[in-house]
């Protein structure tokens, strides 16, 4: 099996996918798929990894590639690396990840996220939604969401005009590291609030759950460095394929 990578609703290996200046990296996104695995305990402690060769052929990189997602794991305490011996899974529940906020999972556990960009906009805030940051205008994104190019959910972000303006073009698919590389601030902490919705009338044919169809639904406030939310979030995600996943230490 070859790992593979989506964007723009185009597959591509995940040594072919194309790049811009704010895209994660091949081997923060190995990185971040292993970490998803253990989280989900589909790799479990104490469990040896393929060889290398082996893992990098799966993910369809290089040796060197692989080693340095490795040495990210090895950095927050998740593997051991045993000269002569391979490497083995230490679980652990402090691992800092890009997606750590992102709860949603394939059923059997994991599966690495990707996005496409529907579109961009800067509007004023609509009613319809609740207020928070200090702008009367936002940045609305609407994405399509994969997990192991599953598709799985679709969301509509809305980000503070006052904390700066989007450029469509500099998007990758974790909107925090954006928000930290290109903005220059942080996401410290987030709300959920989970419940069902109906899917609304923008979400493209390949969804699988038609407008107006009952789903699972998420609505997040996001907070940086400030008082007030920075950010607010809603998510329709396909219960029938994913499940938000909250797990407590």
């Amino acid at each position: 099996m070859v790992y593979q990578f989506f964007l723009q609703g185009k597959l591509y290996p995940m040594t072919d996918a194309p790049l811009n200046a704010t895209s994660i990296p091949l081997y923060l996104q190995i990185s971040e798929s292993l970490i998803r695995e253990i989280a989900a305990g589909r790799l479990v402690d104490g469990e040896r990894l393929p060889p290398e060769r082996q893992l990098a052929a799966q993910y369809g990189t290089t040796v060197r590639t692989l080693r340095k997602a490795l040495s990210e794991l090895e950095k927050q305490g998740m593997l051991d690396r045993v000269q002569g011996s391979g490497n083995y899974v230490r679980s652990t529940q402090g691992a800092q990840s890009i997606y750590s906020m992102f709860r949603l999972e394939l059923h059997q556990g994991g599966g690495l996220p990707h996005a496409d960009i529907l579109s961009v906009d800067h509007l004023k805030k609509p009613d319809d939604i609740p207020s928070f940051g200090t702008s009367d205008y936002g940045n609305r994104i609407r994405r399509l969401r994969y997990l192991d190019g599953v598709k799985i959910a679709v969301e509509e972000i809305w980000l503070d005009c006052d904390a700066g303006r989007i450029d469509p073009a500099q998007l990758s698919d974790s909107l925090y590291r954006y928000y930290r590389l290109t903005l220059g601030f942080w996401i410290s902490r987030a709300e959920d609030r989970v419940s069902i919705g109906r899917v609304p009338d923008w979400a493209p044919d390949g969804f699988g759950k038609a407008a107006g169809e009952i789903t699972g639904y998420i609505e997040r406030y996001s907070w940086a460095q400030a008082p007030e939310a920075v950010e607010f979030s809603r998510t329709w995600f396909d219960t029938d394929k994913a499940l938000y996943v909250q797990r407590l230490t």
